[in-house]
């Protein structure tokens, strides 16, 4: 596979209603779409990374940077007998997993159609139904929040996920068990609370939740070890896991009781595989978050979770809730049985639709080898 153009374009994306989180309020998503071509054929990435510096220090501006500047030129004019190699150009460009995740990704949805292969079996599985959580933003009210429960059950999602902060957590969790019984309810804190809040994240013991994602700050492993000591509730790290290595040291420090997988944030695929490995030979559950992708990340997201490890529904939801229209069509839907299928045919099995990449763009560049 040999890298002959990459194509960049920031492209912005209204919210079809706005998202909040501990980090703020969401209204729209701007971010770097990728393709990479080689050999007639065009591989597709997205970068997660967000305009403003909160889930992470990686933005769209430096991701930009770094990409045009670096990882790109590093790629032009290079062949690769298997996308797991393409991460061996940028070895020496520190950090910045979001920009070489958006690249690698792409390079690995194009040697898949060169190999006319849907990624997924390029990445070691099958194609499966794939279970789908969803995650809901902080609401104005409880009350507004049970409504936005409520639809989303209808529409058929296995697991509700809410956000919280504190002051906004143990009264939602209430109410949803009230009203909703024993659905499969896990709570997403953002790294919102310090080691002090330990008691009322033991609060929520009552609940009989899944897991609290990401309590503590995303570099701290020592005090989420302390924590998980004090709580029953599962612990479960997501912005804390950055690869590998990371992972490792936060089992052996029984940080946590399950982990998140975020190719997008982790460097892509190779690392995320890597993960994923750990974590079965560990028997640790594993699922994959979300980070507001359009369907093409989507996409990329199904894909990885056919590996067999994705035991828990993950959030990767449907288009529509998110998006209107999406950048591919057909969009990505949720069935009866809260299952996505992942998309049929050649690498990531879906294509965007080139007039509203062109409408949504606000900048773009090619780099030809």
């Amino acid at each position: 596979m040999r890298i002959d153009a990459v194509e960049l374009a920031v492209v912005r994306l209204p919210l079809v209603s706005s998202f909040e989180t501990s980090f703020g309020r969401l209204h729209a998503r701007e971010f770097v779409l990728v393709a990479v071509r080689s050999g007639g054929a065009t591989g597709w990435g997205e970068c997660v990374a967000d305009v403003d510096p909160y889930y992470s220090s990686e933005t769209t501006a430096t991701s930009w940077h770094v990409m045009t500047k670096y990882l790109v030129p590093s790629l032009l004019g290079r062949t690769f007998d298997h996308p797991r190699e393409v991460a061996e150009a940028w070895r020496q460009v520190r950090g910045h997993r979001m920009a070489k995740a958006a690249l690698e990704m792409a390079a690995w949805d194009a040697y898949a159609r060169l190999e006319h292969r849907p990624l997924c079996e390029v990445l070691g599985a099958a194609r499966r139904p794939i279970a789908s959580g969803v995650s809901i933003g902080i609401h104005a009210s409880v009350g507004a929040l049970l409504e936005k429960v409520e639809r989303e059950l209808a529409s058929g999602y296995q697991r509700i996920k809410i956000k919280i902060k504190p002051g906004w957590d143990f009264a939602p969790a209430e109410a949803i068990r009230e009203r909703f019984g024993n659905i499969l309810l896990m709570v997403d804190a953002n790294a919102a609370y310090t080691l002090s809040d330990a008691p009322a994240l033991a609060a929520l013991d009552r609940f009989d939740l899944m897991m609290i994602e990401q309590p503590l700050d995303y570099d701290d492993l020592v005090h989420h070890a302390r924590l998980q000591t004090s709580l029953r509730t599962p612990i479960c790290l997501d912005e804390s896991i950055t690869g590998p290595r990371v992972a490792a040291d936060a089992l052996d420090l029984a940080a946590c009781r399950i982990i998140n997988i975020k190719p997008g944030r982790m460097g892509g695929f190779g690392p995320s595989i890597a993960v994923h490995d750990l974590c079965v030979g560990r028997q640790i559950p594993i699922w994959h978050g979300g980070m507001l992708e359009s369907g093409i990340g989507r996409a990329h997201n199904l894909h990885l979770s056919t590996l067999p490890g994705f035991t828990l529904p993950g959030d990767v939801a449907a288009s529509e809730r998110y998006f209107a229209p999406d950048l591919i069509d057909p969009p990505i839907t949720v069935n009866r049985d809260g299952t996505i299928d992942v998309p049929a045919g050649h690498g990531i099995g879906v294509e965007p639709v080139a007039d509203r990449v062109r409408a949504a763009s606000l900048h773009t560049e090619v780099f030809q080898a």
